[in-house]
């Protein structure tokens, strides 16, 4: 809780206007917010998040995930959806219209085989909006919806007490993976990576036109937050960057 303390005040004060962040943690309890119904048909996980960014305590479990992308990336399923491969790609003649996210079936088959793939922890993921937690939750990743001048902030920040210039990656995946997979399977690194993400086109439409994400693993994210008063944000430099977010948020 005082992480949330001094986060809070902190990002008003070097982000003003800003929109907040979301978390997630896994748990076997039900109930920890509002349950999202089984879909009837197809439904994009990154379009229920709204509700989350809007201050709604939310929460899934793996019949609420009618998209299988969703259910593996959220540890769910390992399981892959038939002629996968060639979905991602050029598709099938009459059967099948290809995404072509990847040159070749071979392409996609290689990077399924070398993805890594988690179980969930708990039977529901709940998704609070970061001024909603309280001391009895547990939040494993901070995900932020983020306009160029905030990606800015983060980014930078995300790097400041690395040696190394990738602080922060950004790979070819889901918008769901992006957001929760790759950055729950840094949680336990010696040196977590925050993510990148939302460049996938599929999900781009449930997010706004200028909005990318920019997901952090809570211990990553505890540095962050403690790194901030001694960082650029106290610099007249980003100033001029706090200016224009101030100008966003009106």
């Amino acid at each position: 809780m005082d992480i949330k303390a001094d986060f809070l005040k902190l990002w008003d004060k070097y982000f003003p206007g800003a929109e907040l962040p979301i978390t997630f943690y896994y748990t076997d309890e039900e109930g920890d917010g509002e349950a999202q119904k089984p879909a009837k048909r197809h439904r994009c996980f990154i379009g229920d998040l709204g509700k989350a960014r809007a201050g709604k305590d939310i929460y899934f479990d793996k019949d609420s995930l009618s998209c299988s992308g969703a259910k593996r990336y959220l540890g769910y399923s390992n399981k892959i959806m038939p002629d996968s491969e060639y979905f991602l790609s050029c598709g099938i003649p009459e059967k099948i219209e290809g995404e072509r996210y990847k040159k070749t079936p071979d392409m996609v088959k290689e990077i399924m085989k070398n993805k890594q793939i988690f179980q969930a922890p708990g039977k529901y993921i709940v998704f609070k909006r970061f001024d909603k937690i309280n001391e009895h939750d547990q939040p494993l990743v901070v995900i932020f919806h983020a306009t160029p001048n905030i990606l800015s902030g983060l980014y930078t920040l995300s790097n400041f007490d690395e040696t190394k210039p990738n602080g922060v990656i950004a790979p070819f995946g889901a918008g769901c993976d992006t957001i929760v997979g790759y950055p729950y399977n840094e949680i336990n690194s010696k040196h977590p990576r925050s993510v990148l993400g939302m460049f996938d086109v599929s999900a781009r439409p449930y997010v706004q036109n200028n909005i990318l994400t920019f997901s952090v693993p809570w211990p990553k994210f505890k540095r962050m937050v403690n790194n901030m008063e001694e960082s650029f944000l106290v610099t007249t430099s980003w100033d001029k960057i706090k200016n224009r977010i101030k100008k966003e948020a009106i």
